[in-house]
C-alpha cells in the first residue's frame, strides 16, 4: 500500500491480486519520486479499479469545471486511450436546476472519456430532484426505438429532450455506448421513469422504462410513493453492445429487487446487468450491495450500478438553501459498485461525487457458468419459469 499526504482527491486501486490497494493523494502530492512510485504501482496491478474522487467543492463555477482529477502520469491534461472492455460509473451531485445538472453529466462523461472508458453508466434521475411532486416539470418528451433521430442534430437549442439529446451527443463524439441513468418522461401525459441506452452511433439501443415502483412505507424509516406520479413501464430491456461486453439488461432501482425481472434479461443471453438506481440512508446500508451480489451470483455476470452523489439535507438554519426548492429533499445512499459473477465487489465508491472506472474481464462470465452451471441443472418437473414479454 502506498500512502500519499490527503486533501481532496481520492484514487483506489484495486487488483485480483492484491484484493485491494488505497492510495490517498493531493494532488499538489504528485511530485518527483511520490509520482513515479505511484505511477510504478498502477504499471505492476493488471485489471485496475480506479475511483477518481470529485473535490468536496463540487458545485463549483464554470470557469473551474472541471477540476483534474488524478492522472497516471506526470502530464495533468493526459487523455488515456478508449480501452475496449472499460466501464465508467459515474456518480455526481444532482441540484433542482436542471441546466446544471446537463452541465455536470457533460462534465463527468467527459472526464470518463478522457480516462479511456467504452461504456459509462449515469446515476437515476439525475436531471432534477428526485421527487415525485417534481418528476412532470423535468419530464421529457423522448424518442422510441427505430424513430429517425437525424432532425435532433440540427435542433439542439430547442430540443424536447435536452437531456437524451445530451447523451446522444456524447455518446457520438466519444464513440462510446452510454447507459443513460434515468429521466423523468412525458408521454401522452403519462410520466415514467426512464433510461435511454445509446450506441457509438447515435442509435437508440434501449428504452427501460422502470417496471416496478418504488411505493414502500418502512416504519421509522421512509415512506416514497412514486405511482403516485409515474407509471410503471411493461418491457424486458437488452442491447447488444457487441464484443466484448455482449448482450447487457438494463433496470432501474427498485427493479433490482426482483429477481424474476433479472433472470428474463439473463434469459435472453445477458453478460451484464445495470441498475442505475438512488436507493436511500434506510435502504441503502442495508440492502443495496447485497441486492447487487444476489443478482450477480443469480445470473452469473457482471452487475454495474450507479447512483447520485450524496447531497445532505440543508440544516433549519441554512435559509438560503432550505427555501430554495418547492421539493422535498431526498438523500442518496450513493456508493455506486462493480460487481463480479462470482458475486465479489469489485470496485465502488463511497457517497461523495467521484468516477468509478474498471476493466471487466468478461471471460469471468463463461468461467463461472461453466463451473457451476445451473443454468443447465434447472428441474423442469418441479418448477418453471416463464417470460412473457418474449
Amino acid at each position: 500500500t502506498l500512502q500519499l499526504s490527503t486533501e481532496d482527491t481520492e484514487l483506489m486501486l484495486l487488483s485480483p491480486a492484491t484484493k485491494l490497494t488505497a492510495v490517498l493523494c493531493s494532488a499538489s502530492a504528485l511530485a518527483g519520486p511520490r509520482r513515479q512510485a505511484l505511477a510504478f504501482a498502477l504499471q505492476k496491478s493488471s485489471n485496475n479499479a480506479l475511483l477518481y474522487r470529485r473535490p468536496a467543492a463540487h458545485l463549483l463555477s464554470r470557469s473551474q469545471q472541471p477540476r483534474n482529477i488524478l492522472h497516471m502520469s506526470t502530464s495533468s491534461s493526459l487523455i488515456q486511450e478508449q480501452v475496449p472492455n472499460r466501464v465508467a460509473l459515474l456518480q455526481f451531485p444532482v441540484s433542482h436546476s436542471k441546466e446544471t445538472n446537463i452541465q455536470t453529466a457533460t462534465d463527468y462523461i467527459n472526464e470518463a472519456a478522457s480516462k479511456g472508458a467504452k461504456l459509462i453508466v449515469l446515476p437515476e434521475i439525475w436531471n432534477g430532484p428526485y421527487a415525485t411532486a417534481a418528476f412532470p416539470e423535468y419530464a421529457e418528451i423522448l424518442p422510441n426505438i427505430g424513430d429517425d433521430l437525424s432532425a435532433m442534430d440540427d435542433d439542439f437549442n430547442n430540443s424536447s429532450c435536452p437531456s437524451f439529446d445530451l447523451l446522444r451527443r456524447k455518446a457520438m463524439e466519444h464513440n462510446m455506448y452510454i447507459v443513460g441513468g434515468s429521466i423523468a418522461e412525458n408521454d401522452d401525459d403519462k410520466i415514467y421513469n426512464t433510461c435511454m441506452c445509446i450506441g457509438p452511433d447515435g442509435e437508440l439501443l434501449a428504452k427501460h422504462r422502470k417496471v416496478h415502483l418504488f411505493d414502500i412505507d418502512v416504519p421509522g424509516g421512509i415512506r416514497f410513493k412514486e405511482s403516485d406520479t409515474l407509471t410503471g413501464g411493461s418491457t424486458v430491456s437488452v442491447f447488444d453492445a457487441g464484443e466484448p461486453f455482449g448482450k447487457i439488461g438494463v433496470g432501474i432501482c427498485y427493479d433490482i429487487r426482483f429477481p424474476e425481472l433479472a433472470m428474463c434479461m439473463i434469459q435472453r443471453g445477458c453478460r451484464m446487468l445495470i441498475y442505475p438506481g438512488a436507493f436511500n440512508l434506510t435502504t441503502g446500508p442495508a440492502h443495496w450491495e447485497l441486492l447487487q451480489r444476489g443478482r450477480a451470483v443469480d445470473g452469473q455476470c457482471f452487475v454495474l450500478t450507479a447512483s447520485p452523489a450524496r447531497v445532505e439535507a440543508p440544516s433549519a438554519d441554512d435559509k438560503e438553501n432550505s427555501n430554495s426548492s418547492k421539493y422535498p429533499h431526498y438523500t442518496a445512499w450513493g456508493h455506486s459498485t462493480v460487481v463480479s459473477p462470482w458475486g465479489d465487489v469489485l470496485a465502488k465508491c463511497d457517497e461523495k461525487p467521484g468516477i468509478v472506472v474498471y476493466d471487466l474481464d468478461m471471460g469471468k462470465v463463461e468461467e463461472m457458468r461453466q463451473g457451476i452451471p445451473t443454468s443447465n441443472q434447472k428441474r423442469g418437473d418441479l418448477y418453471t419459469f416463464e417470460d412473457r414479454t418474449a
